[in-house]
């Protein structure tokens, strides 16, 4: 039959993909926490490091953030110009990792707000 057959890629029910995509998991404190002393603390080395973490440890630095972040947070196209910002050696003094958080954090915020009042039923449920 054709209902017993396994195709790759595809659960048992044959209505969703096996293996989705990685999406940010719900926003808590402690992942927002989290995620804003990363990218505080990245700015702050690469801010002691100043012009000597150019050549190499900044690099560092900035990767590390970035991953932590992505796997905090979710991925966000905000944080690949801030990964590119952070090459150039003057501009990597800027706290660009600190605002680019912020700003993901909120933006993720308001995504998670307008998926719960686009699922929330139109108005009080009565049971009878």
């Amino acid at each position: 039959m054709l209902g017993d057959s396994k195709l790759i890629g595809f659960n048992s029910n044959m209505n969703e993909p096996a293996i989705m995509p990685p999406t940010p998991g719900k926003l808590t404190r402690p992942r927002i926490v989290m995620a804003l002393a990363v990218a505080v603390i990245a700015d702050g080395l690469q801010f002691l490091l100043n012009a000597a973490g150019w050549f190499g440890p900044d690099q560092i630095i900035d990767t590390a953030a970035a991953l932590i972040v992505i796997r905090l947070l979710g991925f966000h196209w905000l944080l690949l110009p801030t990964f590119l910002v952070e090459l150039f050696p003057v501009v990597d003094d800027v706290p660009t990792w600190t605002g680019c958080v912020i700003a993901v954090i909120a933006l993720r915020k308001r995504e998670q707000r307008r998926f719960h009042e686009s699922t929330a039923p139109p108005g009080p449920t009565i049971d009878v």
